[in-house]
């Protein structure tokens, strides 16, 4: 069971200029699916060099997104997410150029990151077991609100999602990938 408080930082100005950048974008990723790891183990995952990923560790440290741990040994630094998520607002970053541009391409590569992930399971759904295809998809819905019951909507489906994620997992669990995207259509 993973009955541990679920670890959410509010990211800066600074944070989320930091943060847009598609090898700290994806080292931050891959810190969080796999829990840690070295420039070196990054470095491979993520088809890169261990100078890039040990230079993009250090700038995410600096705005608080990840840190060092006592792991490491020698000249070898293990590094860890400082988080479970991040969140940022249009109206905490308004103002400031920089911010909004890195502001409007975090949540383009996030789409982008969503659109790709879908794909592969799209080009992979066979090899799963029928339950987990009958299970997998996506599904839209339209309805009127206010920001405001929009705001609580969220809120309410992020309280459901966090129920399920601190239950004991089945011996048929897998991780699996749930997005809540909402925005006005006209």
């Amino acid at each position: 069971m993973n009955d541990s408080a679920l670890t959410i930082i509010d990211l800066d100005t600074r944070a989320i200029t930091v943060l847009a950048h598609p090898l700290r974008a994806r080292i931050l990723g891959k810190l969080r699916l796999n829990g840690g790891g070295t420039a070196t183990s990054l470095a491979k995952l993520l088809d890169t060099n261990s100078g890039a990923t040990s230079y993009h560790l250090r700038k995410l440290a600096e705005v608080g997104l990840v840190e060092e741990t006592a792991e490491g040994r020698g000249k070898e630094r293990w590094w860890q997410p400082t988080s479970d998520r991040h969140r940022f607002t249009a109206s905490s970053i308004a103002g400031d150029p920089d911010a909004e541009a890195a502001h409007d391409w975090l949540q383009r590569h996030y789409v982008g990151l969503l659109a790709e992930r879908y794909n592969h399971w799209l080009d992979t759904a066979a090899d799963w077991s029928v339950p987990w295809q009958d299970v997998a998809g996506a599904s839209d819905y339209l309805l009127k609100v206010s920001p405001a019951r929009a705001a609580a909507l969220v809120a309410d489906l992020e309280a459901v999602i966090e129920r399920y994620r601190v239950m004991p997992p089945e011996a048929e669990a897998e991780t699996t990938t749930i997005h809540v995207i909402g925005y006005p259509t006209k």
